[in-house]
């Protein structure tokens, strides 16, 4: 956007883009290494954590020279709640005020190149580079009672996480990290158990 300040000084940081008084942040990879960072700016800063996720994604194989040889679409979907893979990394940012939080639903597209230069067990086949498609949606999480949109308003309260994965057909270990999440958020609590089952209310 028009007065957009890019790889700006912020104390020992530099953020991503400012625009106004609100930092954002991209991050394409694993949380951990921006925890720290994140944490710190949040205690002074509004920040805005923009993070894609790869609903569709193409393998396109690629020769040494660059030439695509091959192009086939990966059977495996991201969906919004993969972010709770990371968020389970620093989930008390969720109730911070200054903390929001885009999720991008993305198409992209995977170079791969069989140099005999990758891991041995990719068959020596390498990662060339990671494109950007197009984005096909974005959930915006702006404040914390945001995030019990992952919660349908349906589901007995309480409830186990067999059946809001149940509910949702988010897979049973991302479920447990997204209450997980939103517990340590005070969004949700527990709430005693059945049988062996913990039991969770908003």
């Amino acid at each position: 956007m028009d007065g957009d300040k890019f790889e700006v000084k912020v104390g020992r940081y530099v953020a991503d883009i400012v625009r106004g008084s609100t930092l954002i942040e991209i991050q394409t990879g694993s949380f951990a290494s921006a925890r720290t960072k994140l944490r710190t700016l949040t205690a002074d800063h509004r920040i805005r954590l923009v993070y894609p996720v790869a609903k569709r994604k193409w393998i396109v194989k690629v020769s040494k020279r660059g030439k695509e040889l091959k192009r086939t679409r990966s059977p495996r979907e991201g969906r919004v709640e993969n972010v709770f893979d990371e968020l389970i990394m620093m989930p008390d940012l969720i109730a911070n005020p200054n903390f929001s939080l885009d999720v991008l639903l993305i198409e992209e597209e995977e170079l791969r190149c069989h140099d005999g230069k990758g891991s041995w067990w990719r068959g020596g086949v390498t990662t060339v580079d990671t494109r950007l498609v197009q984005v096909l949606g974005r959930v915006e999480l702006h404040q914390p009672g945001d995030f019990l949109r992952f919660i349908p308003k349906e589901l007995p309260n309480p409830f186990t996480n067999a059946e809001l994965a149940a509910a949702t057909g988010v897979p049973a270990g991302l479920t447990r990290q997204l209450t997980y999440c939103l517990r340590k958020a005070g969004l949700l609590r527990e709430a005693g158990w059945r049988g062996k089952a913990l039991l969770l209310e908003r």
